[in-house]
Formats: structure tokens, C-alpha cells, sequence
């Protein structure tokens, strides 16, 4: 029996061991696992690169706390700052508590509470991060949600006109809504998100908690549409499977978040700060991410290659090495199909399989991804009546 709550649909895979895009089962098997733990191992598992900057800060100190200063955190807040073009950081312990102190900050420098995000985005799952979430299927069973936050449709810049008033505090989006489907926002769409937020006063808060760190060919996705956001946070992958989280914000902020105006205990620890810092010292190389560019192209012009005579296949998209594959099926049916030829993926709600491979993944794991995800889905035939 087991002791935990039973929070997570368990798959039937027990991980045994795992390096770079491979992982092995306690029962042997081996599996070609293009998850990389939802989008955090971008250097695949257990990078020996990486490891070395934990074991290294392992044998000096572990956890001091933020009482003291740790050059470490000026090292990865200053690579953060580097690759994003913002200006101040602060960091946390995950996803969740970045969009938190965003929120908290976007709210304490307007002094207005009311903040617009988008249907389908997924920003988290405490209170206010569930709040702040477009999906009512996480908030079931909780009671109300905190009145502050609207929801408009994605891509809809007519909707977003009719909601953003003097008394918007910020709109928060996601570049690529992950979780709702793998949609990309439109570059003009975009844009003209950024004007309105100038004209009514309200900040511009980006989540790349999944986009970021190389995920979609850049540093951060929303250079890819020439925006200037206010607040940035930041994830799964900055430090490669070690937890950590961060906003990064424009200077102006920087006052909003004095002594004693928001904190952390473990947000920030040394070894974090050591994984992270490594990870974007490779991730942030201008060769490393043309590579992320040019395996992005390769991969979904061989899945549109491999599936484009296939009458379950309604689209293949994405950006970067973030990629859906929506189809007419069943997906729990299918990855669970998948996960049985030896190769791991993720859904994206209910009809779409997400692809997260390691950013290193290599020419030949991609042919081998697109064969065994073809064989799987071509083999499908509808009834005829």
C-alpha cells in the first residue's frame, strides 16, 4: 500500500536510471523518453557538466539561508539578466512560486489587484496560481477562486480590449500555452497585448516557465516576437532537474520588492544556484541554440513527412523543440501505446501528444521518435460503415 495521496496518475514505468535521452526501468527495459521530465532536463539526464557544479558546491555548503550573501546568485541572476535583456531577480523553488511572486509584484507596484490572463493557459497550482489558471478542470472542489483574475480567450485581441481598463494591474500570458494544447500566440496578437498594457498602465507578465531556457530556440520565447515585457518567470529547465524558480523584472520594479517584502527560505540554495548556473552557460551559447533551431525543423518536418496521409492527424505544431501532435483519438490511449514500444511522451489535454525532448537530442533519436510515433499511428484505421 502506498503512503502517498494519490495526487498523479502513475504510469507503469518505475525508473531505474536515466542518461541523456534514455531511461531504464527497474524491469530493464529501456525507454527513448522525450518528456526530459516535462521540460526540465533540456541537457538530458544526469548532465555530467551540470553535475560536476552541484558536486562542487556540494563540498563546500549546502543551505545557508538568504540572510547571507551567496556569489552564486549573483552568478545565475546575472546570466538571467544577460539572456533575457531584464534587469533584477529574484528566485524561488519552482514554477508555481515564480508566477506567485509575479502576481505579487505586478499588484504591489500598480496598487491595482485586478490581473487578465488567457482560457487554456496553465500558470500553476497554489491558490493564486490556480486562480490565475484559464482550465476550471483544476479548480474543482476548492470554492471560489480569488475575484481579481479574468480570463479572455487566446489570440483574441478584440476580447482583451473589451477587459484591460485603468484598474488592470497586469495581463500574464504564455508565448506557447503548453499544458492548453501546445498553441502559439500570433506575433501581431502579441504586440498589440504589449501596446494596450502601455496605454492602460498595467504590466506585461510573460510565464515561461516551459518556454524558457532554450525550449523554443532562444534564451526566452518572447524574444522571438520582439515584445518587452515587464516580469518574466522562469523554471523547469534553469537548472537541469534541480529545483529552482525566478522572476526576472525591468529596473523600474526593483523597489517594489524591498527588505522584508517577500522571501524564501530554500529559494536560491547553493546548489540550485550551481545547476542553473552551468545550465544556462551552455543553454545560452548562440551554437547550442542554432542546434535547438535546425533539430526543431528536422523533427516536425519528419512528422509531417511520416503522418501526412494519416486521417487521425488534425496538426502538427509548435515551437522550437516544444511540439504537439494533435489527433482525432484518445491520447492516454496512445502514449500508453507508446510507452509500450519503449518511447515516452506527454498529452497536452485531451487530444494532443507533447514532445519535450532533451535539447541535445540527437538526429538519430528524432528518426528513431518519428518512426516509432508513425508505425503507431498509421496503424490505426477508422471503421467504415
Amino acid at each position: 500500500m502506498s503512503h502517498l495521496f494519490p495526487t498523479y496518475a502513475k504510469w507503469e514505468i518505475e525508473p531505474e536510471s536515466a542518461k541523456g535521452s534514455y531511461l531504464i526501468g527497474t524491469d530493464g527495459k529501456k525507454y527513448l523518453d522525450f518528456t526530459s521530465g516535462i521540460g526540465v532536463c533540456g541537457l538530458g539526464h544526469c548532465n555530467e557538466e551540470v553535475k560536476k557544479a552541484v558536486e562542487e558546491q556540494l563540498n563546500k555548503f549546502w543551505h545557508v539561508s538568504n540572510l547571507f550573501p551567496v556569489a552564486l546568485q549573483e552568478k545565475a541572476a546575472e546570466l538571467i539578466v544577460k539572456g533575457s535583456g531584464m534587469d533584477c531577480v529574484f528566485f524561488s523553488n519552482s514554477g508555481a512560486e515564480a508566477n506567485e511572486a509575479a502576481i505579487k509584484l505586478a499588484r504591489k507596484a500598480t496598487g491595482k489587484s485586478k490581473i487578465i490572463t488567457f482560457l487554456s493557459s496553465f500558470h500553476g497550482r497554489t491558490f493564486a496560481t490556480m486562480s490565475a489558471t484559464g482550465q476550471d478542470k483544476i479548480k474543482h472542489g476548492y470554492g471560489p477562486m480569488l475575484e481579481t483574475f479574468e480570463y479572455v480567450p487566446f489570440n483574441d485581441i478584440y476580447a482583451l480590449e473589451q477587459q484591460l481598463t485603468d484598474d488592470t494591474a497586469a495581463v500574464m500570458l504564455e508565448v506557447v500555452q503548453g499544458e492548453g494544447g501546445i498553441h502559439v500566440a500570433a506575433k501581431e496578437f502579441l504586440q498589440k497585448v504589449e501596446v494596450l498594457c502601455k496605454e492602460k498602465g498595467a504590466l506585461l507578465i510573460i510565464d515561461e516557465i516551459q518556454t524558457g531556457i532554450g525550449r523554443t530556440g532562444t534564451p526566452f520565447a518572447f524574444q522571438q516576437f520582439d515584445l518587452n515585457p515587464d516580469i518574466i518567470s522562469i523554471a523547469k529547465g534553469l537548472a537541469n532537474g534541480i529545483p529552482v524558480g525566478a522572476i526576472a523584472a525591468k529596473g523600474n520594479l526593483k523597489e517594489f520588492f524591498g527588505a522584508g517584502s517577500h522571501g524564501t527560505t530554500f529559494g536560491g540554495n547553493p546548489l540550485a544556484m550551481a545547476a542553473a548556473s552551468k545550465t544556462m552557460e551552455i543553454v545560452f551559447n548562440e551554437a547550442f541554440l542554432q542546434a535547438v533551431n535546425e533539430k526543431s525543423s528536422y523533427l516536425i518536418h519528419s512528422l509531417q513527412e511520416k503522418l501526412k496521409s494519416n486521417q487521425y492527424v488534425k496538426d502538427i505544431r509548435g515551437l522550437g523543440l516544444m511540439i504537439g501532435i494533435e489527433v482525432e483519438l484518445e491520447v492516454a490511449n496512445v502514449l500508453s501505446e507508446l510507452r509500450k514500444t519503449g518511447f515516452i511522451a506527454l498529452p497536452a489535454g485531451t487530444n494532443v501528444i507533447r514532445l519535450l525532448p532533451s535539447l541535445t537530442t540527437t538526429k538519430e533519436e528524432i528518426d528513431l521518435a518519428v518512426e516509432i510515433i508513425g508505425k503507431l499511428l498509421n496503424s490505426y484505421t477508422k471503421m467504415t460503415v
